[in-house]
């Protein structure tokens, strides 16, 4: 897909993203499911994590988001064509 790819084109595809996420590591599917897509801009994709934070009793992942961003950054590079830099809110 070429670079013109928007907030909405990922939502839409969003699933695609995940589906790919957790056939190579269910870990990281784990941290990155309950994402909301709040934003995309200049090639930064900002998550929002607020909803999940509202039941964070032992369900808190940002430590492993962190340590796995490239493999969802991966996943959207194979499903989309483009590198992007995943942030959070």
């Amino acid at each position: 897909m070429p670079s013109g790819v928007t907030l909405s084109d990922i939502r839409k595809r969003w699933n695609e993203v995940l589906d790919l996420v957790e056939s190579r590591d269910r870990i990281v599917w784990i941290a990155y499911f309950d994402a909301r897509l709040e934003s995309f801009e200049n090639g930064r994709l900002t998550l929002d994590f607020s909803d999940a934070n509202k039941l964070a009793t032992g369900h808190n992942y940002a430590d492993a988001r962190i340590r796995h961003r490239a493999a969802l950054q991966g996943a959207i590079y194979d499903v989309f064509g483009i590198s992007v830099v995943v942030v959070e809110k």
